[in-house]
C-alpha cells in the first residue's frame, strides 16, 4: 500500500502584472505526516525550494481567501479556476498564480489516503503529550 501521494504541476511566478514565469512545482503529502503538504518550486538557476503548510489550508484557500502567516491562498476572480498563492519568508515574498484542477487531484488522492477530518497525529505525538503534561503536573486535566 502507498502511503504517499505526488504530483507535478506548474505555476507562475509573477514578478509583475506585465511579466510572471512559468515554473515546475512537485506537490508531496505523506501518510505520515496526515496533516501538511509539501511543495517544492524548482525555480531555473537555483536549488529548488520548499514550502510545507497545512493541507487543509490549501482547501480552503482554493474557495475562499484562507490564510494569517506566511502562506495566504486565495481564489482570483469568481469562477474559482485559478488561485493565487503568497509566500512570505525572511528573503523575500513570492506571488505564484496556479490553475485549480490539478491542485483539486491531487488533494482528491490524499483525501483517498487520509479522508479529510480523520487525520490521525500518531500514537507517540500522543505519548509525548501525555509525558509533557504529567511533567507540569497537568496530567490528570480534564
Amino acid at each position: 500500500m502507498h502511503n504517499t501521494v505526488q504530483a507535478r504541476t506548474t505555476m507562475h511566478l509573477v514578478v509583475s502584472s506585465e511579466l510572471s514565469f512559468r515554473i515546475v512545482v512537485d506537490l508531496d503529502y505523506d501518510g505520515a505526516d496526515p496533516f501538511a503538504i509539501r511543495f517544492t518550486f524548482h525555480l531555473p538557476g537555483d536549488e529548488p525550494v520548499a514550502w510545507v503548510f497545512a493541507r487543509e489550508l490549501l482547501v480552503d484557500g482554493l474557495s475562499r481567501p484562507s490564510g494569517e502567516g506566511d502562506v495566504r491562498i486565495e481564489p482570483i476572480g469568481d469562477d474559482l479556476t485559478e488561485a493565487a498563492l503568497r509566500l512570505r519568508s525572511p528573503e523575500g515574498d513570492a506571488l505564484m498564480h496556479a490553475t485549480v484542477p490539478p491542485l483539486l487531484a491531487f488533494l482528491a488522492r490524499t483525501d483517498r489516503l487520509v479522508p479529510m477530518g480523520q487525520e490521525r497525529a500518531g500514537d507517540d505525538l500522543d505519548q509525548e503529550l501525555a509525558g509533557i503534561l504529567s511533567a507540569t503536573g497537568h496530567g490528570n486535566a480534564g
